[in-house]
C-alpha cells in the first residue's frame, strides 16, 4: 500500500519528500505510520524503477529539498494499480479506503465504477467476526456486550458504505 500512497499523492502533484511523508501520515494516520526506514527506501526503488523522477531544488534554509514527481511509466502504473486491484485491497477496509484515496485519478469512469463494484460484491456476503457452526452471529444473538457493540458498529458502517456504493455507482454510470 505504501507504493500506491506514493504514487497517489505524487499522481496529484509533485511533492517534497517531507511534504510526501506528511500526506501519508494523515492518510493512514496512527492505523499504519510510516517510518524513514520504510519510506525512503520505497522512493529509491521507484526512482530506479523509473516511476518517479526526483530534481534538487534549493530549501528555505540551508538544506537543498529533493522533489519527487510522477513518470509517464509511474501514472501507467498508478492506473493499473487503481484499474486492478489486488483482491486485500477491497476486502481490507483501511485499504480500501488508500485506494478509495486516489480511484478518482482513474480516468475511465466505468473502471472506477467495476472497482467499486467488487467493493460492493464483497459487502454483500454475509460476515461477522464471530461464527458459530460456520455460520455467521449476528448482534442480537450475542451475549457479550462488547462483541455485541463490535457487530452492532461493523453492520453500521456496512449499511452506511452500502448506500454509498450504490450511490456513487449510479453516478458514474449515468
Amino acid at each position: 500500500m505504501l507504493e500506491l500512497t506514493i504514487l497517489g499523492f505524487l499522481g496529484e502533484r509533485p511533492l517534497h519528500g517531507y511534504e510526501l511523508k506528511a500526506r501519508i501520515q494523515g492518510l493512514s494516520g496512527h492505523v499504519r505510520p510510516v517510518s524513514d526506514g520504510a519510506l525512503y527506501p520505497a522512493l529509491t526503488r521507484l526512482v530506479k524503477a523509473g516511476k518517479l523522477d526526483q530534481r534538487t531544488v534549493p530549501g528555505t534554509g540551508a538544506v537543498p529539498r529533493r522533489i519527487l514527481s510522477l513518470t509517464p511509466e509511474g501514472r501507467a502504473t498508478l492506473h493499473e494499480r487503481l484499474r486492478s486491484p489486488k483482491d486485500a485491497d477491497i476486502t481490507d477496509g483501511q485499504r480500501f479506503f488508500t485506494l478509495l484515496a486516489f480511484l478518482g485519478q482513474l480516468p475511465d469512469r466505468a473502471e472506477q465504477a467495476a472497482v467499486l463494484r467488487r467493493r460492493q460484491e464483497f459487502l454483500s456476503a454475509p460476515a461477522s467476526f464471530f461464527y458459530e457452526d460456520g455460520a455467521p452471529i449476528k448482534a442480537e444473538a450475542e451475549p457479550d456486550l462488547f462483541r455485541r457493540g463490535m457487530l452492532r458498529i461493523a453492520r453500521a458502517t456496512g449499511t452506511a458504505e452500502k448506500k454509498w456504493l450504490a450511490e456513487a455507482i449510479a453516478e458514474l454510470e449515468s
